[in-house]
């Protein structure tokens, strides 16, 4: 009899064993695929539009006739804006578009966000409510028209 009760119980730790190894819940199973659909992230870059613009709010970078003219308007509001860096300086306003893309209405947020975005050694706290409210409208003009 205890021969059988023995035999028994290996053959159910056994079964048992085996259908826990064929789980799809155990930690050792492989992952399973699963279609993933093409919906773009928050971190995940910005594909271009057949116009060139991004589609996450964000333009391409400028060529160098806007980028000039982006940083001789960026210079007539004050100097200290660029301070000698022109790429970081295009830099902060292509992150400025995105704003005015997510924000399109809200000039107030608008002028926040560039205020708080374009800073310089000598302005570490921004150049102001007016002078950022003209950064927008500059980034906006020179940078992305169509927003």
């Amino acid at each position: 009899m205890k021969r059988t009760a023995a035999t028994a119980l290996t053959t159910l730790v056994l079964a048992a064993a085996l259908s826990a190894c064929s789980s799809d819940n155990s930690t050792n199973a492989a992952p399973k695929k699963t279609a993933k659909t093409a919906t773009p992230t928050p971190s995940a870059p910005a594909k271009a539009n057949s116009d060139g613009e991004a589609t996450a709010g964000t333009p391409p970078k400028p060529n160098v006739a806007t980028k000039l003219g982006y940083i001789r308007a960026l210079t007539g509001i004050d100097p200290d804006i660029v301070h000698g860096r022109e790429d970081k300086a295009v830099d902060r306003g292509l992150n400025q578009c995105q704003t005015i893309h997510n924000f399109p209405k809200d000039k107030p947020k608008q002028a926040k966000m560039a205020e708080l975005r374009f800073t310089s050694p000598r302005h570490p706290e921004g150049f102001g409510k007016v002078k950022a409210a003209q950064i927008v409208e500059a980034v906006h003009v020179n940078l992305c028209p169509k927003f």
